[in-house]
């Protein structure tokens, strides 16, 4: 006896079947740009796209970037050796997404978020797209705790509070990479989610190794796309990281977010932008950069559920915080750390130039007996590098101005405050203690 029609039964299966898509060939390559005639895709998407058997024979992932006419513009995230007019280009209907779950601590990952530690797959791994909203601004918690980084000149001066996002501006090799490796393995965070972005090679395992150390790394993920990755890949590493720490938000998490760095990400965009066809608008810099910009940097703070406080590293070349680069990103972020390589050639490290540097928010995590003393301190280094010119050269007469008397008395322990061995911790009771004690002690 025939089994009866079940309708229900048979439009669920209707709605799981996946729907026929039309595939289609590669019609030019011409420098980081493929394009193809293939039907119904849309921006964001990803193709697969089959390669030569001679170089490999693996298909490799494209991304629709734009359109020229009937042409798709695609980039490909990896190298397109092998690809020909005769390549076939199929859609998978989907945009980028990772597999995270918890099993995702202490692993590194590509900038497509595969591993590439030799652990093996990510245990327990759940499909998470990369490209994400930011958070409803109505309901992102206030900040109103501070997050204790472990760094001294951080911790009493520049105080940052839970789900704040900051910038560090400094030049090549002022110690920006060091400087996060020592917050990280000292935080009060639950989490670390450390970007790494456009670094040479070489400089992976030290960061793994020295910066970050045993005790840093079993609490945290780097997502690693170094200066010899294609464009798009770099690009995708910073949303790939963000969507990681936007998983252990989402999960009740105090997360720390390091991303290094926001210069090299403009750059990798300014490079799909270039290649796309956009026309170059502020120094080369094409107008998806500011549009990215905003858009990846809104998306860490906090949410109804957990935290992101995030530090983003800026490149300025020459101390020029003008620079495009580092002007947008100041505007965005919540406050600004300038690392200043004048203060490293004095053998000071952190080299935390305190005086430009801003925590917009730590008038609200802070105490008030902690802001006095902070401002005190403030006081005194400015009252200092008023005259530092005329008192290296001996020429300014004691009595002359009685707060530079107090600064230059109290300058010996005011840097000894500051100076913190990579290997030293710092727990924030302790610095907040030292500050007070530091500004009220008699001359």
């Amino acid at each position: 006896m025939a089994e009866p029609f079940d309708l229900g039964r048979a439009l669920a299966r209707l709605d799981s079947a996946a729907p026929r898509r039309e595939s289609g060939r590669v019609t030019e390559v011409t420098g980081l740009v493929i394009r193809a005639n293939v039907p119904a895709v849309r921006v964001g998407e990803l193709l697969t796209i089959e390669t030569d058997p001679a170089t490999g024979g693996s298909e490799l992932m494209a991304e629709v970037v734009g359109f020229r006419g009937d042409e798709v513009v695609l980039m490909p995230l990896g190298e397109p050796a092998g690809i020909g007019p005769d390549s076939l280009v199929t859609p998978t209907g989907r945009p980028l997404s990772i597999s995270v779950g918890d099993g995702v601590l202490g692993r590194v990952l590509d900038g497509l978020g595969r591993p590439i530690d030799g652990g093996g797959p990510i245990a327990g791994g759940q499909p998470w797209p990369v490209d994400r909203p930011a958070p409803d601004p109505l309901t992102r918690r206030r900040v109103s705790r501070p997050l204790a980084l472990g760094v001294r000149a951080l911790d009493a001066l520049l105080t940052v509070g839970q789900g704040q996002r900051i910038g560090l501006f400094a030049g090549s090799g002022v110690g920006k990479s060091t400087l996060m490796g020592q917050i990280a393995r000292q935080t009060e965070a639950e989490v670390n989610v450390i970007a790494l972005v456009g670094e040479r090679g070489r400089e992976v395992v030290d960061f793994l190794e020295e910066s970050l150390g045993p005790e840093g790394r079993a609490r945290s993920v780097v997502v690693c796309a170094t200066s010899d990755a294609p464009s798009l890949v770099r690009l995708k590493a910073s949303f790939v990281a963000t969507a990681i720490a936007e998983y252990f938000r989402e999960r009740g998490k105090r997360v720390l977010f390091m991303l290094d760095s926001v210069t090299r990400v403009a750059r990798a965009q300014r490079e799909v932008g270039l290649a796309a066809g956009e026309p170059p608008a502020r120094q080369g810099y094409p107008p998806s950069v500011f549009a990215l910009l905003p858009r990846l940097l809104e998306r860490t703070g906090n949410d109804a559920h957990g935290s992101i406080t995030a530090l983003y590293t800026v490149l300025v070349a020459g101390g020029d915080m003008e620079e495009p680069i580092a002007d947008e990103v100041r505007g965005i972020l919540d406050g600004h750390v300038i690392l200043s390589r004048e203060i490293a050639a004095r053998n000071q490290w952190p080299a935390v130039d305190v005086l430009p540097s801003l925590s917009r928010l730590m008038g609200v995590v802070a105490d008030p007996e902690h802001r006095a003393a902070a401002a005190r301190l403030r006081e005194l280094l400015a009252a200092y590098e008023r005259q530092r010119d005329l008192i290296l050269l001996g020429a300014y007469q004691r009595g002359a101005d009685p707060l530079t008397d107090e600064a230059v008395a109290r300058l010996p322990a005011i840097n000894a405050f500051l100076r913190q061995r990579t290997d030293e911790a710092a727990p924030f009771a302790e610095t907040r203690a030292r500050l007070l004690n530091l500004v009220s002690q008699p001359e």
